[in-house]
């Protein structure tokens, strides 16, 4: 039997779109049976932790703020430091570097969630908005057993074969494109198209479980 879809879960399940790697700001090499994309953006290892500032109320920063973790109840807002950073309705929480160029690879492990976001939006994102609802995110998302992508409130769905506990995330700003990486192969799972012309961060909701992040890592080799 189908349960109800409260108010507040409408942001995560609203929408639907189909979205495709552009060609952007890489050139073709033609090479004997195929064609390889060769990106422009130069590789670099980004250290990043989470924000506190920015995280909503129902979530708590743990190990020296690189994980973040759900309480069902949450703190009183009244009891969280007021900070024109900090998301107001919706289980949020940025990584604490703004990118403007470049290619950027982190990975994600994922504990006892079914429910999380995971990707970019610009750091001047409004803070009563919920990553993937508007034009200034692009998230990668697991709800209802399923994976999906999002931005602009518009959902298309990724084939995954099960929820992987560790996942990557591949930012190219120049090449405009967000990746979905499958760290035991590796391999680009699913892109998601992006015009980036303003500061991104990396960016997380959750809405149960426990997220931990691994920042400072190499591009595996072999990928796009």
């Amino acid at each position: 039997m189908a349960m109800p879809v409260s108010a507040a879960r409408v942001c995560r399940l609203a929408g639907r779109t189909v979205s495709s790697l552009s060609a952007g700001h890489r050139r073709a090499v033609n090479l004997p049976a195929r064609t390889c994309f060769i990106s422009t953006s130069t590789a670099s290892s980004l250290q990043f932790r989470l924000d506190e500032r920015t995280a909503h109320s129902s979530l708590d920063l743990f190990k020296k703020d690189t994980g973040v973790i759900y309480r069902m109840m949450g703190l009183d807002p009244s009891q969280v430091q007021d900070d024109p950073e900090r998301f107001r309705d919706w289980a949020v929480v940025f990584g604490d570097k703004k990118i403007s160029s470049g290619r950027h690879y982190w990975e994600v492990t994922v504990k006892k969630s079914q429910e999380f976001r995971l990707g970019v939006a610009e750091a001047a994102m409004s803070r009563d908005d919920c990553v993937g609802t508007n034009s200034s995110s692009w998230v990668f998302g697991y709800a209802q057993r399923k994976w999906f992508a999002m931005t602009s409130n518009k959902i298309v769905p990724v084939t995954l074969v099960g929820k992987p506990d560790r996942v990557g995330i591949l930012l190219d700003y120049e090449g405009a494109f967000l990746g979905l990486v499958d760290v035991e192969q590796p391999r680009i799972i699913h892109t998601l198209r992006g015009q980036f012309k303003a500061p991104l961060c990396p960016a997380f909701g959750l809405w149960d479980g426990e997220l931990l992040t691994h920042s400072g890592l190499e591009e595996p080799e072999g990928l796009m």
